[in-house]
C-alpha cells in the first residue's frame, strides 16, 4: 500500500473541496545524504496489447534502474499516459501488472512512485488507479491533484511538489488530430483545483517549488505549447517564482527556461518523436535542448536539490546523459533569468 508518510486527507470524488498535501521525511527514511534525488518519468504506458510494453519502455525502464543506482533516487515521478491507449477499467485490470509491476522490476525501482493522470488515464478509469495505492506498495496516487512538501536532508532547505491534473484543467484531447484540449468536462472542477493551486502557491515558502501535470505548458513538438496552460498557469508559476514545471506529453525530451523557471518535457518512456512542427510557438532563445531520436530508445530526467542548486540531467536509455541544466533557489532568480 501507499507510504505511511504520505499523511494525505483523501475523498474518493474530485467534487469535494479539501487539501490534498503531505510531508514526506526521507531522513526518518535512513537517508543519509543532503540532497532530494528523483526520476520523471512521462508517457510510459506500453501496449493494450501483448506483449503490453514496447521496446523503448523496457529499455528506459533498464536505464532508469542503473541511474537509480548510481545516482541516486529517493522516488519516481510519473506524469500521467500511464496505460495506453484507455487506461485502465478497475482496479484489478491486468495491465498494472504487465505493463507496471512486470517492467519496472530492479530493485532500485522499488520505491515510491508519486503518480498523475494524462490524457489517455481519462479515457479510462482514473479512479481505479488512484484505488491502487492501496494494491502497490510503491503506487501512491492519493488524489487527481495533491502537495507534497520535503525536508532536504542534513539541511534547513525545504522542497514543494505540486501534481496536477491538467486533464480536467483543460480537458481531453485527441493525440492523432494535433488538437488542443477541448475544454474542462466541468468547468466548476477545473476551477476548484486553479484555485487550491493558487493557494497552495501563494503559501509556498519553499526554498524549491515545482509543479507537475501531464500537458506541457511550452513544447515545441506535435501537442505544442498548451493553450489553456499558458492562459491559466504560466502566470502563475512567474507570479509565484516557481523554480520548475515538470510534464510530458510530448514523446521526447526538452528544456525550455522563460523567466528563471525550468520547463521539463519527459514524455519518453514508450514511444519517441521527433516532431518538431511548433519550434515556432515558443519564442526564441527559451529552448535549450531537444531530443526525439528513436536511436536513444528514450530516456527520461534525474533531477538532485540540494541546499544550493537543482540539477535536472536528461539521460538516454542507451546509457549516456544528454544535457544539465540548472536551476537556482527561488530567492536568488532573477526575473530576466533564462539562462
Amino acid at each position: 500500500m501507499a507510504s505511511p508518510l504520505m499523511l494525505v486527507f483523501l475523498s474518493a470524488l474530485p467534487g469535494v473541496l479539501c487539501y490534498y498535501s503531505s510531508f514526506v521525511d526521507l531522513e526518518a527514511q535512513g537517508s543519509n545524504q543532503s540532497s532530494i534525488r528523483f526520476l520523471v518519468l512521462g508517457d510510459w504506458g506500453g501496449l493494450p496489447n501483448p506483449p503490453y510494453v514496447t521496446p523503448i519502455e523496457t529499455a528506459t525502464a533498464r536505464m532508469m534502474a542503473k541511474t537509480a543506482s548510481q545516482m541516486g533516487a529517493d522516488f519516481i515521478l510519473a506524469v500521467g499516459d500511464n496505460f495506453y491507449y484507455k487506461g485502465v477499467t478497475d482496479v484489478n485490470d491486468p495491465r498494472f501488472q504487465e505493463t507496471f509491476e512486470d517492467v519496472y522490476t530492479q530493485d532500485s525501482l522499488n520505491i515510491p512512485w508519486y503518480v498523475i493522470a494524462g490524457n489517455h488515464d481519462h479515457v479510462g478509469n482514473v479512479k481505479a488507479q488512484i484505488e491502487y495505492s492501496q494494491r502497490s506498495k510503491r503506487w501512491n496516487f492519493p488524489y487527481y491533484y495533491y502537495e507534497m512538501n520535503f525536508r532536504i536532508p542534513r539541511t534547513d532547505s525545504t522542497l514543494t511538489i505540486i501534481m496536477l491534473d491538467t486533464v480536467l484543467l483543460c480537458g481531453n484531447s485527441d493525440d492523432f488530430l494535433d488538437q488542443q484540449p477541448r475544454a474542462p468536462r466541468s468547468g466548476v472542477l477545473a476551477n476548484r483545483q486553479l484555485l487550491w493551486l493558487q493557494e497552495r502557491l501563494a503559501k509556498s515558502k519553499a526554498d524549491y517549488l515545482l509543479v507537475a501535470g501531464h500537458y506541457p505548458v511550452w513544447s515545441i513538438s506535435e501537442h505544442g505549447p498548451t493553450d489553456c496552460l499558458l492562459k491559466n498557469l504560466r502566470p502563475l508559476l512567474k507570479k509565484y517564482k516557481a523554480t520548475a514545471y515538470l510534464c510530458g506529453h510530448d514523446h521526447n525530451l526538452q528544456y525550455i527556461k522563460e523567466s528563471g523557471i525550468g520547463y521539463v518535457v519527459s514524455g519518453a518512456g514508450n514511444f519517441m518523436d521527433p516532431d518538431v512542427r511548433h519550434r515556432n510557438r515558443v519564442p526564441k532563445g527559451y529552448l535549450k535542448f531537444f531530443n526525439g531520436d528513436a536511436s536513444t530508445l528514450g530516456g527520461f530526467a534525474h533531477i538532485e536539490v540540494d541546499k544550493k542548486q537543482m540539477t535536472v540531467t536528461f539521460i538516454q536509455a542507451r546509457g549516456t546523459s544528454l544535457y544539465r541544466a540548472v536551476l537556482k533557489k527561488r530567492d536568488d532568480v532573477l526575473e530576466d533569468d533564462n539562462f
